[in-house]
């Protein structure tokens, strides 16, 4: 990747970040109310809940999905005043397509 390619890195900024969040795993309802201080783990790491392992077709599907947001956000985008938005979120959204697309020049 290019230096100082703002559009790609932001768009893969944006596309970790939904990755990052999709292996998030749930809490539960009583995670949230905690427990008596006397049964709190202790040590380090020791709040640290497993990450969810993505199949490779998920994350696909979760990079095709962050692309055709972009293409749909710059969609509904008709004023001229958003030209330039416009025009980063379609290059966003075509820097991700590239991705999928094969190992090349991105």
């Amino acid at each position: 990747m290019r230096a100082r390619d703002r559009t790609a890195v932001s768009a893969l900024r944006a596309t970790l970040a939904a990755l990052d969040n999709a292996e998030a795993v749930p809490v539960g309802e009583a995670a949230l109310r905690g427990v008596a201080l006397e049964h709190s783990p202790l040590g380090v790491g020791s709040t640290e809940a497993a990450r969810r392992e993505l199949s490779e077709r998920r994350v696909v599907e979760i990079v095709r999905a962050e692309a055709a947001e972009r293409l749909e956000v710059a969609a509904q985008l008709t004023a001229p005043a958003h030209a330039d938005r416009v025009a980063r979120l379609r290059a966003e959204a075509a820097v991700l397509l590239r991705l999928l697309d094969g190992p090349s020049t991105v």
